[in-house]
């Protein structure tokens, strides 16, 4: 099994660029950045997600066929219930994985 190792630095606006992200980490960072935005744009959402547009696209397409983030507006977007369920479940096995429970 892949372990999974985070690498993080902080930019110069403080932001948390995170590297060797798996699929659960990413899923996670989109739906953060989408509660943050409240209403946002697919480019906006990307960008602070750090990701690229392909990326995105798979990512971001499987959050709305699943139902975690919805077309809010036309070209906006948010954060549904399930999602910010989606949201705590993810942190909860985040702290799993680092010890902290």
């Amino acid at each position: 099994m892949r372990d999974l190792i985070i690498t993080s630095n902080e930019n110069n606006n403080g932001d948390i660029l995170r590297k060797d992200r798996s699929r659960w980490e990413i899923v996670q960072d989109l739906l953060k950045v989408t509660k943050e935005e409240k209403k946002a744009k697919k480019t906006r959402i990307m960008h602070k997600a750090y990701l690229d547009w392909r990326n995105f696209q798979r990512y971001f397409g499987f959050l709305l066929e699943e139902g975690f983030i919805e077309n809010c507006d036309s070209n906006c977007y948010a954060l549904t219930k399930r999602g910010e369920e989606m949201i705590k479940r993810l942190d909860q096995v985040d702290e799993m994985l680092s010890g902290k429970v």
